[in-house]
């Protein structure tokens, strides 16, 4: 039987390539690039996503990520998929932080969410199924200026609260957001 834990986990460059192999464009030119379900998963963002100088949509998720690493230089991202690894902070996109709109992040392990003040252009933030518990941590998204999006649903913060009860105090934290786990405000 062949066990996962002995499989060497593809690089960032190896899924580059791959992606390259598999559609028959260059990486470096292109506005969308998906190195999302490698197998072996990718472990860990390096500086070979500099590659993807053009790349305004990048998805990584459905890896084996615990830390954003390696985008410093993409300075045309506008979206950075990264849902379903293991990342635990919000470190790693200072650099990105002037011009990233969209930050998909759900089923990590975010427990805090410290440092997304430097999310200046974010619009939209999905984030459910992480692990917020409380509403200190969770205030900190009054310092991202501009969401208007936010996907918050399964976080342990949303429990033990009913619907109206979790829109209201959500809405009364965030008066800027036009929509709140995809149903809009009204």
């Amino acid at each position: 039987m062949y066990y996962f834990s002995n499989a060497k986990a593809t690089t960032c460059k190896e899924a580059i390539q791959r992606w390259e192999e598999k559609t028959g464009l260059t990486a470096s030119e292109q506005k969308e690039i998906i190195l999302s379900f490698q197998w072996p998963p990718i472990e860990k963002m390096d500086n070979n996503l500099a590659s993807l100088a053009a790349v305004e949509k990048l998805s990584l998720s459905t890896n084996m990520i615990e830390r954003i690493t390696g985008i410093n230089s993409l300075k045309n991202l506008r979206i950075l998929s990264v849902g379903r690894n293991y990342i635990k902070t919000f470190s790693g996109l200072e650099a990105v932080g002037e011009h990233l709109e969209e930050l998909w992040i759900s089923y990590n392990l975010i427990e805090k969410i410290k440092g997304v003040n430097v999310l200046k252009a974010l619009k939209v933030l999905y984030m459910s199924n992480n692990l917020v518990k409380d509403w200190a941590e969770f205030n900190r998204l009054q310092e991202i200026p501009n969401l208007e999006d936010l996907l918050f649903i399964n976080n342990p913060i949303c429990e033990n609260i009913d619907v109206e009860s979790w829109r209201s105090q959500v809405i009364r934290r965030l008066p800027k957001l036009k929509k709140l786990d995809a149903i809009p405000i009204v």
